[in-house]
């Protein structure tokens, strides 16, 4: 099957999520610095869900270019991985508006660990259809970055219930990880 129409809802999905979670912030309901400072939990949060979206969003966009058809088994990968990303919003409009409180913090980590183990899955049900010299392949290696999500997001979990902040931390040094431009598909795809 072609691919364009899974890129394009998928794209759809993913600027719904956007335009959710900006409808979430609150608006200061007075017109002075320490009502805009209240919002500083929610607002901090909401840059960092916005930039693991765009993240997703870069990468699913690299992904695709690596490959020229889909199946059903990529199709339901790659809506799993839509699932997962839809629940950001609930998950950082709570632990904004929460203070970073410990419990909506953790559920967060396991929204973001979910949706990196779905990707992760997207990925090899794309390479398990294009095959272990296809240039996705070459591209992705030993996928060194994802697994360390993986690992970092485990761990941020339960530390949330001792220390929220510690978390948030490690969330972001995970976001910092992969706003490093990652050219291996780029890189791989200029050698063909």
């Amino acid at each position: 099957m072609s691919k364009g129409r899974l890129e394009a809802f998928s794209d759809g999905v993913i600027a719904i999520i956007i335009t959710i979670m900006v409808l979430e912030l609150k608006v200061p309901r007075s017109a002075d610095l320490p009502a805009l400072l209240n919002m500083g939990p929610s607002f901090m949060n909401y840059i960092l869900s916005f930039v693991f979206i765009g993240i997703y969003w870069s990468n699913h966009h690299h992904l695709f270019q690596a490959v020229q058809k889909v199946n059903g088994p990529i199709l339901w990968a790659n809506l799993h991985l839509l699932f997962w990303l839809s629940l950001v919003p609930l998950v950082n409009a709570w632990a904004g508006q929460n203070g970073f409180a410990s419990l909506p913090i953790a559920l967060y980590g396991v929204v973001l660990l979910f949706a990196a183990i779905a990707y992760y899955i997207l990925v090899r049900a794309l390479l398990a259809h294009h095959g272990e010299n296809s240039t996705l392949a070459k591209a992705i290696g030993d996928d060194f970055k994802g697994k360390l999500s993986l690992v970092l997001y485990a761990v941020a979990i339960p530390v949330a219930f001792f220390e929220a902040w510690v978390s948030f931390g490690i969330y972001v040094l995970v976001a910092i990880i992969w706003v490093v431009p990652d050219r291996r598909i780029e890189k791989a795809l200029g050698e063909r």
